[in-house]
């Protein structure tokens, strides 16, 4: 066994323990815990404390980590929703992001804060979706026009970000016309594993074999996307490209193959669980270990930096969002501005390598990630409470309602509305199609977040709430298939904890109910609705 300790270890993985723990505790402290979780590794790291080292087992844990943020990066992307005007804006606003960021390289190369222009460009153009997505679910706005064109913006920022340091600023060398050459048919590899996947996929044994090890200790599908992210890296770097883009496009595969997630629901959490539940806040804490803080309060003047970084990426980010003010107003707009100046790992990731091949010094690579730290901990806060339009008031005399009951539904959009406009039909049947159904409805309801969906699933499938099952359809004269209308009713039931009253929630600005539990009131009125599915009109 090799002479290694696990020390350092150690300490970096109590740290990322105690960092969601704390703002768990403190949940008024709305920052998410990457954040705490670099500050803490410059704590314990040589700029302070020099409790932690980057050691053998730290290194190479961090480097899986930075692969795994990547492939779960990829796998946010949905490829289906970037087409016709939403890509055409993305694309064209990223243009505009590298346009202003060469602007801005220039000028910090001048300064002598940088040796590349382009890299500086880089660095500030891509955008965290990890980060965006959850802030537009918290808003209920993932769904509407503002947040699909955030996150068809943050998609595009970060393949295209992770193309360009690929191609300009990899650390295997070479020259640009050979790296595209490597990239193109290293993508045409990509898309034949793609296409060969996808036929497999079609395998009924196959697919009952999967089903039957997904759960057991083979945790197959989990086998199979780790297999996918180490033969993508490991391609990716035999043809001399960063491994980061590798571990980017298997997340991206996985995404678009793995659509029906009827007989499989937990298996993106099971991902999920390895990356941020271990790998991923190693590399966080490492990175903060590695921030050269030092240098910045030595030199006096390169604390501008921070603050300049900051504006440059507000402004590189921010400004392509005015392609979005006819259609999305003027606070919509703002709102997405900010959202798409919100980075962090890529900007940690970049500097990395930018010291590496020498064209980042240490302190100007420790200002980039402090301006990136300073942009999650203001931008999405900022972003978040111009997004939040539904003002909800109280109604006196009724009960106290649930944690669920108080969740956010956009006003905008009751849920009435949500269940009478979807008419959405599957091609399975029994319990695991029921299950699709309860989670397609409550992503439509934008409650795909609330831990009651949960419950419903395994409480409130059997009986009066269920789905209706395609062969009793089938049999009533109707066609195979399943009607989301009823799970509509099964998440709404759960989601105001069964038949209990709670107290209604009332939107000031359209007097829609917009939850509410078997009692409503609207505009004056009390209707006995006995949780009747068309919760949320208005009763005028």
């Amino acid at each position: 066994m090799p002479d290694v300790s696990f020390t350092n270890l150690l300490v970096i993985s109590v740290i990322a323990v105690l960092a969601p723990l704390l703002i768990g505790y403190a949940p008024r402290l709305r920052i998410p815990s990457v954040v705490l979780e670099i500050i803490a590794g410059v704590i314990v790291g040589p700029s302070l404390l020099g409790w932690v080292e980057v050691d053998l087992p730290v290194q190479v844990l961090s480097v899986i980590g930075l692969a795994f943020l990547l492939f779960l990066a990829g796998l946010e992307i949905d490829l289906h929703r970037l087409r016709g005007r939403v890509l055409r804006g993305a694309l064209l606003g990223y243009l505009i992001t590298v346009g202003i960021g060469l602007l801005f390289g220039g000028l910090f190369a001048g300064l002598d804060w940088a040796k590349s222009p382009l890299l500086v460009a880089i660095t500030l153009s891509a955008t965290s979706l990890g980060l965006v997505v959850p802030v537009l679910k918290d808003a209920g706005q993932a769904d509407s026009e503002v947040g699909q064109t955030t996150i068809a913006a943050a998609t595009v920022a970060d393949f295209a970000a992770i193309v360009l340091l690929t191609l300009f600023f990899s650390a295997s060398g070479g020259s640009t016309g050979g790296k595209l050459l490597s990239l193109a048919i290293f993508v045409g590899l990509v898309v034949v594993v793609a296409l060969v996947l996808s036929r497999a996929g079609r395998s009924m044994h196959l697919g009952d074999v999967l089903v039957r090890l997904q759960d057991t200790t083979a945790e197959i599908r989990v086998r199979f996307a780790v297999v996918l992210l180490v033969a993508f890296t490991a391609l990716a770097e035999r043809f001399g490209l960063e491994t980061i883009l590798g571990a980017f496009l298997a997340g991206a595969v996985v995404s678009l193959l793995d659509r029906d997630t009827s007989t499989h629901p937990n298996f993106r959490l099971k991902l999920e669980a390895i990356g941020y539940g271990f790998l991923v806040p190693v590399f966080f804490v490492t990175s903060g270990v590695r921030l050269d803080l030092k240098g910045l309060f030595d030199e006096p003047t390169a604390l501008w930096r921070v603050p300049a970084f900051l504006l440059a990426l507000l402004v590189i980010r921010g400004v392509p969002a005015l392609l979005f003010v006819r259609s999305l107003g003027h606070r919509s707009s703002a709102a997405a501005a900010l959202l798409q100046a919100t980075s962090l790992p890529f900007i940690v990731t970049a500097a990395a390598i930018g010291v590496e091949v020498g064209k980042l010094s240490s302190v100007t690579a420790a200002a980039l990630v402090s301006a990136g730290l300073l942009s999650v901990l203001i931008f999405p806060a900022v972003a978040l409470t111009l997004l939040r339009g539904e003002r909800t008031v109280e109604i006196p005399g009724q009960p106290a309602p649930s944690l669920a009951a108080i969740m956010h539904v956009p006003s905008r959009r009751n849920v009435h509305d949500r269940c009478q406009g979807d008419g959405v039909r599957g091609q399975g049947s029994g319990l695991a199609a029921q299950v699709d159904d309860i989670r397609g409805a409550a992503r439509d309801l934008g409650l795909e977040d609330l831990h009651v969906v949960e419950q419903a699933l395994q409480q409130r499938l059997v009986g009066r709430d269920a789905v209706r099952a395609p062969d009793r359809e089938h049999a009533a004269g109707g066609q195979p298939g399943r009607d989301r209308g009823g799970a509509c009713l099964v998440v709404q039931r759960a989601v105001v904890g069964g038949h209990r009253p709670v107290r209604p929630v009332v939107d000031v600005e359209t007097d829609h109910v917009v939850r509410r539990g078997r009692d409503r009131q609207v505009r004056g009125e009390v209707v006995d609705d006995h949780l009747d599915p068309r919760v949320g009109e208005s009763g005028a």
